[in-house]
């Protein structure tokens, strides 16, 4: 498709959807939601004294001391007690850095980098920008194949891709009836499994069956995660609405857009924008949360279906991929509560109550700020800010942009003068990427599945690093704490 042509899709006109007929209730299965007519037993039968044993029973029984975890040296969240990560693989994928350690082990702070396939992420992004196209599928190429493609290589790269942006014949007829959810994560997660079914061999673990599951994903979970949005919406807003079908010229972030714009079309600088976040999101080491899940699950030889939605019930938690959807909510609060946003004095105040727990969500955390690795910075948000400091400035959103810099600016402090926090703390890409999305018009809870949709190459990666090279499965070990107990007949408990 010629510049020309891409451009006229990018901005057509709303009589272009024109033969399409809007998903209405009677045909669209989103809509359909059948609740469950039984409660909780909780709920039905209450909690009287014969069930409160059952209910806090864990309260007790697995009650172990903070001082049993330092005799047995238990490294509690495969953490260190300085905080760095526990060892447990070695990888060529991507070097996530943001600290040195001395000869005696202690932890030396340093500038954040992350390296992917041994590239620098800010190259690999820029590269792209400046050469005036999109970068996203380049990056998963090199995640999955392990090299930078050339010219006629990306060229078939994203031909395969296009080939799967249709969904299955008959898929939307059960998709999303069976999957209808609150959390797109969720619905997700099973649109994951609904596909294991139409795939003749789902099970198959060899490398091109893996990589013909990871292009299929790639190309249709977007338009999968938009359309549960859309649909949500269109259920809560009482209405029907329209699914282009698939450009399968149009990269991730323009498929994205256009499901989610429909016939208000998008430009190409929206469509940039969120092509570099996808780049900054498509990978980040082995050790977070959800690609360790990812490759807990490959070593135990599953199909890759059942491994992506693990990674993906990973990717859902709050304090992993959720935290991006904490941090615009509290953008918000702390604009709408502070009367001055360029009055540091008025805004140090308002952080401060938040760190003590008396303002936003009551954690005392300012979220987008501090990191489990990334020290003195997070590379992924220094090239996310200026690439949002320029959309900001063409969408008039320059005051805001300033407010979050600023939060940026005397957050690390607060934290250490409020909280006694000693080690260096500096954003992380979750304090601009909300912001971002909500520039570019998208619905919140599709934050974290973009985060997912952006990831899958990198879990692609490392499910195939671990299938092919590693090849043990992951079994750590607990130690038991443990009384021995003498068994009473049940006539004789009381």
């Amino acid at each position: 498709m010629s510049d020309e042509a891409k451009q006229s899709n990018l901005n057509k006109k709303p009589l272009e959807h024109k033969h399409l007929s809007p998903l209405a209730e009677k045909t669209m299965s989103a809509f359909l939601r059948v609740p469950d007519s039984y409660p909780m037993p909780s709920k039905s039968l209450g909690i009287p004294p014969v069930a409160t044993r059952l209910y806090n029973g864990s309260a007790y029984a697995d009650k172990v001391s903070d001082e049993l975890y330092r005799r047995y040296d238990v490294k509690r969240g495969l953490r260190n007690a300085d905080g760095s990560g526990v060892l447990v693989g070695l990888t060529t994928i991507s070097d996530v850095h943001g600290y040195n350690k001395s000869a005696d082990g202690a932890v030396i702070p340093d500038e954040g980098r992350l390296l992917i396939r041994g590239y620098n992420i800010a190259d690999l992004v820029h590269g792209a920008i400046d050469e005036g196209r999109f970068g996203y599928e380049e990056i998963a190429y090199l995640l999955i194949a392990g090299f930078l493609p050339t010219s006629d290589e990306l060229a078939d790269f994203r031909e395969r891709i296009a080939t799967r942006r249709q969904l299955p014949e008959g898929y939307l007829r059960i998709f999303p009836r069976a999957t209808y959810s609150q959390s797109i994560i969720n619905v997700l997660q099973r649109a994951t499994l609904l596909l294991y079914a139409f795939d003749p061999t789902p099970d198959d673990t060899s490398p091109i069956h893996e990589v013909d599951v990871a292009l299929s994903l790639l190309a249709r979970w977007p338009r999968v995660a938009v359309v549960a949005s859309e649909a949500y919406r269109a259920k809560k807003e009482y209405r029907s609405f329209y699914v282009p079908p698939a450009c399968e010229e149009y990269s991730m972030a323009e498929t994205i857009l256009d499901v989610l714009r429909g016939d208000d079309g998008f430009t190409r600088d929206e469509a940039r924008m969120l092509d570099v976040m996808l780049m900054l999101h498509a990978e980040h080491g082995g050790g977070n949360n959800s690609t360790f899940t990812c490759r807990v699950l490959s070593s135990s030889g599953t199909d890759a279906y059942s491994t992506y939605v693990a990674a993906l019930g990973s990717l859902k938690g709050p304090k992993h991929g959720g935290a991006n959807a904490q941090v615009s909510k509290m953008i918000d609060d702390i604009a709408s509560h502070v009367e001055r946003w360029d009055d540091d004095d008025q805004l140090a105040a308002y952080l401060t109550k938040i760190l003590h727990g008396e303002a936003f969500d009551r954690s005392g955390l300012i979220y987008g700020l501090g990191h489990a690795v990334y020290t003195k910075s997070d590379p992924r948000a220094q090239v996310v800010k200026g690439y949002a400091r320029t959309l900001a400035k063409k969408m008039g959103q320059e005051e805001r942009f300033d407010l979050i810099e600023s939060i940026e600016r005397l957050g690390p402090e607060l934290m250490r003068d409020v909280r006694g926090i000693k080690k260096p703390i500096c954003a992380n890409i979750d304090l601009y990427s909300g912001f971002v999305y909500a520039m570019l018009g998208i619905p919140e809870e599709l934050y974290t599945p973009f985060f997912a949709l952006a990831r899958l190459a990198g879990w692609a990666a490392h499910r195939m690093e671990e299938l092919y090279v590693a090849g043990r499965i992951i079994r750590p070990a607990y130690n038991s704490y443990l009384k021995n107990r003498i068994y009473m007949p049940l006539r004789e408990r009381s």
